[in-house]
């Protein structure tokens, strides 16, 4: 635990000491956890991510230049970054060598100001369980697990429920424990156990995206950068500007291929096929009034002025123009009356 020893000798130095000690990296094996950190700037967030099921590396595929998940991301912001990579399949960072390297970690923090988290899935819930702990300040949680406790979440009978049972889900941080954090929760809200989940963050600002699932269609949303783009947001201004997410999440609703997705990915439920064909067809008709509402904006007066300049020269051009003009303005009376003219 060479992080630990290193931060207790840091913390003796004066601020302006300790920025000269900076940058400083290294990596290591906490049991089945694998922990990678770098530090750029004291006076710079420090940011800590736990990573989602599917990342299931193993011991074997660790190297030098191995980064865990969101490690790349942390650093092309130029942030302070620890991150925390499970090894193995069913891993619900429960392991007492991690435990204890957090809380011997969470008494070292002190030079740093701003602590954020930030997490997916079953990542999402080790940011929940060891936000208080570590005194974060800020989460972005992406569809979490608050936890795997039976007793407090009957209704979570995914099968990775009764996996996850090999663990103790009684001794500490077992349980979202968010301590006096912000920040925020996104989720899809016709997926009822992550809307069941998503309750016990009620101090999280909710942010829902319908049709955005958990797993299978969550993977494709990287496709358009989606997690990617709302967390550099939160990384860099420590808060997401919401009208601008609305608005990417319509956009991404506009796209045709993510449906297709959609529907592969329920093609074994008759219920959720009946629903997503609904919101398909509302979509539809949305994007025919968003695309008609942007042609309504469009000022298609240089393209007619254009072709009225050149139509004795360039008449076959000028109709082309014209003609480009009549598809973004079909009432436009002159343009019909030019081409009328011209042909």
């Amino acid at each position: 635990m060479k992080l630990l020893y290193w931060l207790d000798e840091w913390l003796t130095l004066s601020r302006t000491e300790q920025q000269t000690k900076l940058p400083m990296s290294g990596s290591d094996l906490l049991g089945d956890v694998f922990v990678k950190y770098d530090f750029v700037d004291v006076n710079k967030p420090l940011l800590f991510t736990f990573s989602p099921a599917g990342t299931n590396w193993q011991e074997q595929d660790l190297h030098a230049n191995f980064a865990p998940w969101g490690y790349r991301l942390a650093q092309k912001q130029n942030v302070n970054i620890i991150a925390f990579q499970h090894l193995g399949k069913s891993n619900w960072f429960r392991n007492r060598n991690l435990i204890f390297f957090l809380e011997q970690l969470s008494t070292l923090l002190t030079p740093f100001n701003c602590r954020l988290g930030y997490g997916l899935s079953r990542g999402g819930f080790a940011v929940g369980a060891f936000t208080n702990l570590l005194k974060l300040d800020q989460v972005l949680l992406f569809h979490p697990v608050s936890s795997k406790n039976k007793k407090l979440v009957p209704w979570d009978d995914r099968s990775s429920t009764d996996i996850a049972q090999q663990f103790d889900w009684q001794k500490d941080y077992h349980d979202v424990d968010l301590g006096n954090a912000k920040g925020y929760i996104i989720y899809d809200p016709t997926n009822r156990i992550d809307r069941m989940h998503a309750k016990r963050y009620p101090q999280l600002t909710h942010l829902r995206v319908f049709g955005m699932g958990h797993g299978t269609h969550a993977t494709y949303l990287n496709k358009f950068g989606f997690y990617k783009q709302v967390a550099v947001d939160f990384i860099r201004h420590q808060q997401i500007d919401i009208a601008q997410f609305r608005l990417q999440t319509k956009t991404l609703r506009f796209k045709e291929d993510y449906y297709k997705k959609l529907n592969k990915a329920n093609a074994n439920s008759t219920h959720r096929l009946a629903l997503l064909s609904t919101a398909h067809n509302i979509l539809i008709d949305e994007k025919h009034a968003h695309m008609q509402e942007q042609k309504d904006k469009i000022d298609v007066q240089p393209l007619i002025d254009i072709a009225i300049t050149h139509q004795h020269e360039h008449p076959n051009d000028a109709i082309k123009l014209l003609e480009v003009a009549q598809q973004l303005a079909p009432e436009d009376p002159l343009i019909d009356h030019k081409l009328k003219q011209l042909k």
